[in-house]
């Protein structure tokens, strides 16, 4: 029977659009979040979690994708090529109504592809349950089962629902796509079945949405990874930690350096001082000498000129000093910071050589040579120029051999690329064959299956008609049965009667052989009415039964002329 609505078919030329608000950010984490549920129910072999699931690789959407299909096909292995075309095939096959391009295969976790495979993957966890609950009982609906099983909603819920769907589907058939009235009808039954609070749904709607809001904002907390960024502060902190211990090693050090250079003034101050009091006591001598001694006026114009001389030789001595004082300090503090400069560089120049394993000489990558710089910093010009030079030949020699080595490993390994590239080619045309092969066979298997399946299923149902059609007679024929017993029954009652009545009188009499005719009529038609019926519902099943012997003849030996063909081909692989 056809019908005019979009859902007549899965594979039509018209392509269906996705009723569902994938393009809604909370209807998309609602999805993560229930694909994630049910892959950790499942007992996925792996590790996956809701912040996995924004934006997935491709990697991890084929292993979710094999791991959902192999619960409905234990057998099912995914396809090394074609992944792009295969999978929306398997879905297509499935009965997946929506269209799902080979792009979005390419780019599985982008934001414009992740949403549309989404929904992919919650409809066929959705076709999984189904199979799952369809696999669990073996009929639809208690009412028909033998009372082994019984559902656990009971023969009311069953026959609601039978009924909802036989509404439902006729108003599928007459055309309709959407059965809001039979919706409602069928909530608002159930709510009366089962005493249904609706201010108790409300407020647990309510709590829902509290819950659900509750539960977005801690997930979006927990995406702000603080315990990620304590510990990169911490990890700074530690630097700088060290960083100002090294730094204090460094000022120690130039401490130490300061107080033996002070230790050294000390003791050239000291020595001054010695020298000036010995000076002011041999003043004092002369001065002694000059009171008790008589000089001339020309002697003590000299004696003063003299000392004017010396007083000025002790300034200038003493400027000397102080400008000598200044210039060694500033010398020192050149000398402390190239030191420091010096510290530095042979210090990367150590750790750059430990990283490309030349120190010690035993390293990797020495040869024997001792590229360590015992350098202090009281050697000679010439001890660093020794240096120099003896590190400079071996590095040299060293950069050109590892030069020559690059160029012919460089070498030998296009040649290998090559190689494995030609052979890899061969093992890829020849695994693509093997595969195709393999899923031919596969699939003349499921078609040979899927027909023998077929011609069981009708065989049962034209055994279970015609048992049916069996029973059908056999009750019409107890039916007559007790019919025509009543009939004689009433027969006998109205000839007693009759009888009584003849004897009383004879109008009663007329009375009573009218009345007796009228019921033999409808006796007599009755049995000729009943009688033509059995025999037509006799002609009928006999017809029927012939018509479906005839049937199952053909199908048996279409089957059978399949069969040999598949085993021709079979035999031809």
């Amino acid at each position: 029977m056809h019908r005019n609505s979009n859902f007549g078919t899965f594979g039509g030329a018209e392509k269906i659009k996705d009723p569902r608000p994938l393009h809604d950010k909370p209807f998309v984490q609602q999805c993560i979040k229930q694909l994630c549920e049910f892959l950790s129910e499942r007992g996925f072999p792996g590790t996956m979690s809701i912040k996995c699931l924004q934006s997935p690789s491709t990697k991890d959407f084929l292993k979710i994708f094999e791991f959902i299909y192999s619960l409905l096909d234990t057998t099912f292995q995914m396809p090394t090529s074609k992944i792009e075309e295969e999978i929306p095939r398997m879905l297509k096959d499935l009965g997946y109504p929506f269209a799902l391009s080979k792009s979005s295969m390419y780019s599985v976790g982008a934001p414009h592809t992740w949403p549309q495979v989404l929904g992919a993957l919650i409809w066929l966890i959705d076709t999984v349950k189904l199979f799952t609950s369809m696999k669990e009982q073996d009929l639809l609906f208690s009412d028909f089962s033998d009372g082994s099983s019984e559902i656990e909603d009971g023969v009311e819920f069953n026959k609601l629902f039978m009924e909802y769907t036989s509404e439902a589907y006729n108003r599928f058939m007459q055309g309709a796509d959407t059965f809001e009235e039979e919706d409602q009808e069928y909530i608002t039954k159930l709510k009366k079945l089962y005493n249904v609070d609706e201010a108790l749904l409300e407020s647990l709607a309510e709590k829902h949405r509290i819950v659900t809001e509750e539960a977005e904002r801690l997930e979006k907390e927990s995406h702000k990874d603080r315990l990620m960024a304590k510990r990169t502060e911490k990890l700074k902190l530690q630097t700088d930690q060290q960083k100002l211990k090294d730094y204090l090693c460094k000022l120690e050090s130039f401490k130490t350096n300061l107080e033996s250079k002070a230790s050294g003034i000390s003791e050239e101050l000291e020595a001054a001082g010695l020298q000036t009091e010995t000076l002011r006591q041999e003043q004092s001598r002369l001065q002694h000498i000059l009171v008790n001694q008589k000089f001339s006026p020309a002697d003590i114009e000299r004696i003063n000129r003299e000392r004017n001389e010396l007083q000025q030789t002790i300034d200038n001595l003493s400027r000397n000093l102080e400008e000598a004082e200044q210039h060694m300090w500033n010398e020192e503090i050149a000398l402390a910071k190239a030191k420091e400069r010096a510290e530095v560089k042979l210090g990367e120049y150590h750790k750059l050589a430990r990283k490309l394993k030349l120190i010690p000489a035993s390293a990797e990558n020495a040869c024997g040579w001792d590229f360590e710089m015992k350098v202090t910093m009281d050697c000679e010009p010439s001890t660093i120029a020794q240096y120099k030079a003896q590190i400079q030949n071996p590095l040299r020699d060293m950069i050109s051999h590892v030069d020559e080595e690059l160029s012919r490993l460089a070498n030998k390994k296009l040649s290998l690329e090559e190689a494995v590239e030609q052979v890899t080619s061969i093992v890829a045309d020849k695994t693509n064959d093997i595969k195709q092969l393999k899923e031919k066979i596969r699939r003349l298997d499921e078609q040979l299956e899927y027909d023998m399946q077929e011609s069981a299923r009708e065989e049962d149902k034209w055994a279970t008609a015609l048992e049916s059609m069996e029973n059908h007679k056999k009750l019409l024929e107890k039916r007559v049965t007790e019919g025509y017993d009543h009939a004689v029954e009433q027969l006998k009652a109205v000839q007693q009667q009759y009888h009584l009545v003849l004897q009383e009188t004879n109008e009663e009499r007329r009375t009573v052989a009218n009345n007796l005719h009228s019921v033999f009529t409808t006796a007599t038609n009755h049995m000729s009415i009943v009688e033509k019926f059995l025999e037509d519902q006799r002609k009928r099943v006999d017809r029927v039964y012939k018509e479906s012997l005839q049937e199952d003849e053909a199908e048996l030996r279409e089957l059978k002329e399949m069969v040999e063909s598949y085993i021709a081909k079979a035999d031809a692989l």
